[in-house]
């Protein structure tokens, strides 16, 4: 019998090479390369042929286009996420680590949209019919209606999703779907990328909704070659802790909607539950105000949240260390020579340690002004006043530059409790923001004169 043809696929790209290389020929991509079984040279049918359609060139003022009508899934965070709910036609691909609540949000959502009227279909590659029955009785979902369908072939998939109608599909996981066009076995770079571009034309075709659930790497990454994520209409990343009850969905790309955007859910007995004030995880609970402590205003996606920034100054020895978690290991080294340049405040020979409460990842700069305040406040002992925020850029030049959209951070503060808030002078508001007292300060030092007033 002869020997089976191999080639050698990048994974990121989808090119092939005749041999293994350790750079990919195609997009320089390094070792990506994996070894697959080459497909039969003379196949009777193309299969691309159902995914080619003639269309005429036309203007965009000759289009008519209207929103797109958005279903409610009847969980308030993963609407957030996703734009305002679900899209005719729209495909999703969500993605996280192992036992986090992929599965367990989804089937939750497919309850309450078919509860709300909408045609509904679960296709598991993973489990049996019985497991996702056994899971929705735990989830407290009795006598559910959601069709369930326990399948990896591609071509039934695509004839009961054709057969049945439904609004919406979840497919669970996309790296257990195969088509017989294909030899290689399911999860390899060619199945994954065939199958997916088959779904998603049958979700334009039809009007279909389809969820994609899909598996990540070792480092955190959708596995799969990199190109599903460009063919699919938004992409949504669980993040947290499995060892925490608290989760994050975030929108990293969004056809429909704002990107960046996060929905914060509590893993509970009866599931995930959307968490309406999030402000609260990331806030420590100080019965009086410890030094080395500062709330900031942070942006994820369109919602304010409130973080806590937590500093620690300590004596060092030769060669003091700079530890920053949740934040720029740079940027603190940054902020340190200005503070010293600017306000005259030396942590040469001091550990620094800055920490975000809450496992919260901080990646713009409207933090600076935070981490300064917490790490003087740490290095002379002396807490901030209670009910206070900051906000605002550093400069190399040791100004305090605006942050976008500073009125709906100073609002979400006022309604939190907060009194005292010390923010960049471009961010002052025009009109008073009612129990919240606002000093504007352009550079660094005027910011550490406020603060020894206030103390």
């Amino acid at each position: 019998m002869a020997k089976e043809k191999t080639v050698y696929v990048c994974s990121d790209c989808g090119g092939t090479s005749p041999k293994w290389l350790g750079k990919c020929p195609s997009c320089n991509a390094w070792n990506t390369l994996i070894e697959s079984v080459a497909e039969s040279a003379a196949p009777t049918k193309n299969r691309f042929a159902s995914l080619a359609k003639t269309a005429e060139v036309t203007t965009l003022g000759d289009i008519d286009a209207v929103d797109m009508a958005r279903t409610p899934t009847g969980h308030e965070e993963l609407d957030r996420v996703l734009g305002g709910g679900m899209v005719e036609g729209g495909v999703v691909l969500i993605g996280g680590d192992p036992g986090i609540g992929k599965s367990t949000l989804l089937l939750q959502a497919l309850d309450s949209l078919q509860r709300s009227g909408q045609k509904t279909l679960y296709v598991t590659g993973e489990e049996s019919g019985a497991q996702v029955a056994l899971r929705s009785r735990r989830l407290g979902l009795d006598n559910s209606q959601v069709k369930v369908l326990a399948e990896i072939q591609l071509e039934r998939i695509l004839a009961t999703l054709d057969a049945t109608q439904p609004d919406i599909a979840v497919i669970d996981s996309i790296q257990t779907v195969y088509s017989d066009q294909l030899t290689s076995a399911p999860g390899s770079v060619a199945q994954v990328r065939e199958c997916a571009a088959h779904l998603t034309r049958a979700a334009k075709a039809s009007g279909v909704c389809i969820v994609l659930v899909g598996h990540v790497t070792k480092e955190g990454a959708l596995a799969g070659p990199r190109v599903l994520e460009h063919m699919v209409d938004t992409v949504l990343y669980f993040e947290g802790d499995t060892h925490s009850s608290f989760r994050l969905v975030r929108a990293i790309k969004n056809r429909f909607g704002a990107v960046n955007e996060i929905g914060v859910f509590a893993m509970t007995e009866k599931g995930l539950k959307g968490v309406s004030n999030p402000s609260a995880i990331f806030l420590s609970q100080h019965a009086e105000p410890v030094p080395g402590s500062c709330v900031m205003v942070t942006l994820e996606g369109t919602r304010p949240m409130l973080v806590e920034i937590q500093a620690l100054v300590d004596s060092g020895g030769p060669s003091p260390r700079r530890l920053s978690v949740g934040l720029d290991k740079d940027r603190l080294a940054m902020l340190l020579a200005v503070l010293h340049r600017h306000a005259g405040i030396a942590c040469m020979d001091q550990d620094v340690f800055v920490n975000a409460v809450g496992g919260v990842r901080i990646s713009e700069p409207a933090a600076d002004l935070a981490v300064l305040l917490a790490i003087t406040s740490s290095l002379r002992g002396k807490p901030l006043p209670k009910g206070f925020i900051a906000f605002g850029e550093v400069g190399l030049a040791g100004e305090v530059r605006p942050a976008p959209r500073g009125q709906e951070r100073l609002k979400e503060a006022a309604k939190l409790g907060f009194s005292v808030a010390i923010v960049p002078k471009a961010n002052a508001p025009k009109k008073p923001i009612e129990g919240l007292t606002i000093h504007a300060v352009e550079r660094v030092e005027q910011a550490m004169e406020v603060v020894r007033s206030l103390a």
